[in-house]
């Protein structure tokens, strides 16, 4: 493994394992086999869960981290996945763009901390699958407001331990002030809604 690799690694799993927590959960709730998680930065942590996902990232530092193919199978492995068994596939790509990846391919679409992927994204999730989204940037938001989108759960955060949740969704993504959410506006203010109960994230899941 590169020098660079495990560094950037390092830094990105700084709390270490909580990624891991947080995509067992979301694992243990969804099945899903093929994840597609845009705006990805270094995060390989969905490889130690998912058999199969494309990451997407404009960013040369992940380019250089996936391009060491040699040392990112070394990170799957230290974290428990048999050799060989998990395909990871990385697009140097701005995510607005279409990207090579076929429209509802895609169990899980993954939107953490990266602007507003469900908007561009959810053209590849297939119908009965899910995407996972926190209120960075407005996205969750965003997926509230899209047709094609329903909520389906959300993931709590504890004490370092995530757990998912499927009861009282009503109750969530209440605006705790008058206000009238559109696209333009989430476009305009670049940032969450605040509401009156704030997981950690949701999980939307596409109809037919």
């Amino acid at each position: 493994m590169l020098e660079r690799t495990r560094r950037l690694w390092q830094i990105q799993d700084r709390l270490v394992g909580d990624r891991r927590g947080l995509f067992g959960a979301v694992a243990d709730a969804v099945d899903a086999r093929t994840v597609l998680y845009p705006g990805s930065y270094v995060d390989i942590a969905p490889s130690f869960v998912w058999p199969s996902v494309t990451y997407v990232d404009v960013d040369r530092r992940a380019n250089q981290f996936f391009a060491d193919a040699a040392g990112v199978e070394e990170l799957l492995v230290e974290n428990g996945v048999v050799p060989g068994s998990h395909t990871v596939r990385f697009l140097h790509a701005d995510y607005t763009d279409d990207l090579d990846v076929a429209d509802g391919s895609v169990d899980l679409l993954v939107s953490l901390y990266a602007g507003f992927v469900s908007e561009h994204c959810t053209r590849y999730l297939r119908p009965g699958g899910v995407l996972l989204v926190n209120s960075s940037h407005g996205d969750a938001a965003m997926a509230s407001l899209d047709p094609r989108l329903r909520l389906g759960g959300v993931v709590a955060s504890r004490s370092g331990a995530y757990s998912v949740r499927t009861d009282t969704l009503d109750s969530y993504l209440v605006p705790k002030r008058d206000v009238d959410i559109t696209p333009e506006l989430l476009h305009e203010t670049g940032r969450g809604v605040a509401y009156t109960r704030s997981p950690f994230a949701y999980l939307f899941e596409r109809g037919s």
